[in-house]
């Protein structure tokens, strides 16, 4: 079993804004369900960009837990695309050009966030206003979530640079929101940090980052005033609890397997942000299984049946038994206070209520507002039951929320969530863990040992009781797998008789 690494406390400097220390203490600050794996990355995105900026990336040169750094607001740039409903009008009711610029110029006066706007220099950069909305039109048609209802201040460009990344912002356009970018994106940072491969990983960034730099990003910085100076106030208090850890390394090698790889431009994109969230799942599941002294993870997944099979029923219970893990480490850590010296030594001292306060104060930062009696057995409770409730709200949610997102976890033809696999994440997982071909079981045994996995009858006995194994069950899972992969041009069986996974994207030679 892998032993449980050691946390580490917050810093002294620490923000002590936060109302209760429980998910912190186990996971760090903050994995956070409403900020979807894309979110993550383009939060990682921002965090990255100022830290190379600075020659400092993936270090912590002021120590473990102590990141600083700003991100853009970039007003400009998002009131033309996201808050900018005039172009229709204007080019129907004023077919003259210079009178359809002087008027989007008046209305742009009243754009939010900017004290002074002054958006003369758009004219400039065009030849009509009719080329300036179809740049504007199809910018907009490549945003992340481009359908979505989020307000405008929490619309995102596609990052073709480091001229499209900003932070998410309030209604108001005025501070930094957490909803959308809620620190999931600066642990991931702080796990790549604190990768064994940190070095090979940034290399492999910087080169890819530089060969993705294309005319895209110099059309977005056209829309962009070239003064412009919209930094945030320094962003700090990003907190992981573990100074090394087994999902941090790999985390890195997947993305530096992804990122040697031939795969064209910003196509590569979107299996980063499917490892992401793939890492961070199983960083919660497999961090949680260590607080409760468990065997390591197990994901059994159905290769989708046309009928319901054995397989996709173990799979529903595997997916539920996980879910719970998070709330049941939750459960551990406080019984580990609760069972503790310290505590024990508290409830039979004079004055019990007010020294079991001041150490719960002291643990997890709870206990102020508690209004129930003074008696030290119900305060206890109370942070139980207040603990749990808080957990329910977001960090319970990362497991299926995540899943779902990145193509895990599905209901599809079943009433039940499970694990089942779309070829998008098929896809990431065969260039992430196959170089040139690999054959089936081999791939399968890797995807079990890394992940966790479990698509085959050799792994499905491993880690299954007798009692709920079977192996014609598995075996045909295992077949449906074989079509799938072959049928998105993955697999191929050859005169040998033997099936081989195959990578489309040789890996690029140094």
């Amino acid at each position: 079993m892998t032993p449980v690494p050691q946390p580490l406390p917050p810093p002294d400097t620490f923000d002590q804004s936060s109302s209760m220390w429980v998910d912190e203490a186990i996971w760090g600050h903050r994995l956070y369900d409403e900020q979807l794996p894309w979110m993550v990355f383009l939060e990682f995105l921002n965090v990255y960009i100022h830290e190379v900026e600075k020659n400092r990336a993936f270090e912590e040169p002021n120590g473990l837990n102590m990141l600083k750094y700003r991100a853009a607001h970039r007003l400009y740039l998002r009131n033309i695309l996201f808050n900018n409903p005039h172009f229709a009008e204007i080019q129907l009711n004023y077919p003259n050009d210079s009178n359809r610029w002087d008027e989007w110029l008046k209305r742009m006066r009243s754009s939010i966030g900017i004290i002074h706007p002054q958006f003369n220099y758009v004219k400039g950069h065009f030849h009509t206003f009719g080329d300036f909305c179809e740049v504007v039109s199809l910018i907009r048609s490549t945003s992340l979530e481009v359908n979505s209802n989020k307000r405008w201040t929490s619309k995102f460009v596609f990052p073709y640079g480091k001229d499209c990344l900003y932070e998410d912002l309030d209604n108001t356009a005025s501070t930094n929101d957490r909803r959308f970018f809620g620190r999931t994106g600066e642990i991931l940072y702080l796990m790549l940090c604190r990768a064994q491969r940190k070095r090979e990983l940034l290399a492999a960034l910087v080169k890819r980052l530089k060969k993705t730099e294309s005319s895209w990003d110099s059309i977005i910085k056209c829309l962009q005033p070239s003064d412009e100076e919209e930094m945030s106030g320094e962003r700090a208090n990003a907190f992981l609890p573990y100074e090394q850890h087994q999902s941090f390394d790999e985390l890195a090698e997947d993305w530096l397997a992804i990122l040697r790889l031939n795969i064209p431009g910003f196509d590569v994109f979107p299996h980063l942000v499917n490892l992401a969230g793939l890492h961070l799942i199983k960083y919660q599941l497999g961090v949680s299984r260590q607080v409760l002294g468990l065997t390591p993870l197990s994901l059994v997944c159905e290769v989708v049946a046309p009928k319901k099979t054995l397989v996709r029923e173990i799979s529903s219970d595997c997916y539920q038994e996980n879910n719970l893990l998070p709330a049941q480490a939750i459960e551990k850590y406080l019984a580990n206070i609760e069972m503790g010296a310290e505590w024990q030594q508290a409830l039979t001292a004079n004055g019990a209520f007010e020294k079991g306060k001041q150490i719960l104060r002291e643990k997890v930062r709870w206990g102020e507002d508690y209004e129930g009696p003074n008696d030290p057995i119900e305060l206890f409770a109370s942070l139980k039951q207040a603990a749990m409730k808080r957990h329910r709200q977001h960090v319970a949610n990362i497991h299926r929320n995540y899943g779902r997102e990145i193509g895990l976890v599905s209901k599809r033809g079943a009433l039940k969530l499970r694990y089942a696999p779309t070829d998008t994440l098929l896809k990431t997982l065969v260039f992430a863990n196959v170089e040139n071909r690999s054959e089936l079981h081999q791939f399968l045994e890797k995807l079990h040992r890394r992940y966790g996995l479990v698509f085959g009858d050799k792994d499905g006995e491993r880690v299954l009781p007798k009692d709920e194994f079977d192996k014609k069950a598995f075996q045909a899972n295992s077949r449906r797998l074989e079509q799938r992969l072959a049928s998105v041009g993955l697999l191929r069986r050859l005169s040998d008789g033997c099936a081989y996974v195959i990578n489309p994207y040789l890996v690029e030679v140094a």
